[in-house]
């Protein structure tokens, strides 16, 4: 089947049988190797994109899917100006030990954070329940995603100040 779809900003087009994993497409086929394969049923985060905006496990998308669709990688998120904040926020905390999960963490912040900027630390949290650390904990990535919500808080206020 053919299926034509946005890929960090470029109109991609691609021939695949129907029971073809994003994942494996992004990584054998691209050379996109920052969503990483992991558990492979959906739980923890690692395979993470934006689809339509909204985080995405790739790992439980199907080509199909995505017909008409707009994906974004991790390596896309620099085209992102909250990425950017939340890239820079995280690596002030040192959220990160192996940097195995950084990119989903990364994309599901950018997603949270885009949407709403006003989110705190209750919302954050629900947001990053689809993300698994195994070596660092999370005080570091709460830390690092709190201080970028209100970098962009701080960008967006007209003064700049703390709202």
């Amino acid at each position: 089947m053919n299926v034509a779809f946005r890929l960090n900003g470029e109109a991609r087009q691609v021939s695949a049988s129907a029971d073809r994993r994003l994942i494996d497409l992004l990584r054998d086929d691209l050379g996109l190797t920052a969503a990483k394969k992991a558990c492979g049923i959906g739980r923890c985060g690692s395979c993470m994109v934006l689809l339509d905006g909204q985080p995405a496990n790739s790992c439980l998308l199907m080509l199909w899917q995505l017909d008409g669709r707009d994906v974004v990688t991790p390596e896309g998120l620099d085209a992102l100006p909250e990425a950017r904040t939340v890239r820079a926020e995280l690596a002030v905390e040192n959220a990160f030990q192996c940097g195995y999960c950084a990119p989903g963490f990364s994309m599901t912040l950018t997603a949270l954070l885009r949407e709403s900027p006003q989110a705190g630390e209750t919302e954050i949290r629900a947001a990053l329940e689809g993300n698994i650390c195994r070596c660092t904990g999370y005080h570091s990535i709460l830390r690092g995603a709190l201080a970028a919500a209100e970098a962009l808080r701080r960008a967006r206020s007209p003064t700049g100040d703390r709202q």
